[in-house]
């Protein structure tokens, strides 16, 4: 469904990315009421859904105005319903609203010219970043990345997805032989970080919840945030840098 949505772009991946926001959400919320956090689920759905309304509108990243009309409307929530919504509460909620959010950058990157080009780059290069981390990770891994939040990630494997990244960017410029390609390979090298950055921070939100995976939506995967949470930072990096830098 996924790859179809991209295919097409337009409004099939604008409902799929509304959709992905949502059961977004819907994981997230379920993972802060594990430590008593409330993040209420209509309220930050209808969030989400305004700032994939205005990033579709004005075709650029977070909307200043969406982003103070959202942070407005949590406050006033807390206020009307302090003490059960606690200043704490409304910290995580904005805080869900736009992690979750980065998701819109999906969607924004396929309204570029060459947009499916550009979309299938972040898509096969952080796939590969993570494959290759993996992979890399298990056979030589032997000294740890970030042992308090993921203890099965070294440095090796970081080193992996780092390369994994490249050789997918060089790959495609072998095949799209129109692309830029120092900049293209500059992509496929920050993705390797950028993944696994969003990866790393998946990971914290779960460690602090006591949690494996984000949810069960996709038997023997986890949930959406587990599939996504390496195109959470890697997405807004891409559209931002061909953007301002390929497209200027």
């Amino acid at each position: 469904m996924f790859l179809a949505a991209v295919w097409y772009g337009g409004l099939p991946l604008l409902v799929l990315t509304a959709a992905l926001m949502l059961l977004g959400i819907w994981e997230i919320s379920r993972i802060f009421a594990r430590i008593d956090l409330k993040v209420p689920c209509l309220l930050a759905m209808s969030s989400c859904l305004f700032l994939l309304v205005l990033a579709y509108h004005y075709q650029e990243g977070y909307s200043g105005v969406a982003v103070v009309a959202i942070i407005i409307a949590v406050f006033l929530a807390m206020v009307m319903q302090y003490p059960r919504f606690t200043p704490i509460d409304a910290a995580v909620t904005l805080l869900s609203i736009f992690y979750v959010g980065l998701i819109i950058y999906l969607f924004l990157i396929s309204t570029y010219d060459n947009g499916f080009i550009w979309l299938l780059i972040l898509l096969v290069c952080t796939w590969a970043s993570d494959t290759f981390a993996y992979l890399i990770g298990r056979k030589w891994g032997k000294h740890p990345l970030a042992p308090a939040l993921s203890p099965g990630k070294t440095l090796e494997g970081s080193v992996g997805g780092i390369l994994g990244g490249i050789i997918t960017a060089f790959a495609v410029t072998v095949f799209t032989r129109d692309l830029p390609f120092l900049p293209v390979l500059l992509i496929g090298f920050i993705i390797g970080i950028t993944a696994q950055a969003g990866d790393l921070v998946e990971s914290a939100i779960k460690r602090q919840a006591g949690i494996k995976d984000s949810g069960n939506l996709i038997p023997g995967h986890g949930g959406i945030l587990d599939r996504f949470d390496s195109m959470l930072f890697t997405a807004p990096f891409v559209f931002y840098y061909v953007g301002k830098v390929i497209l200027n």
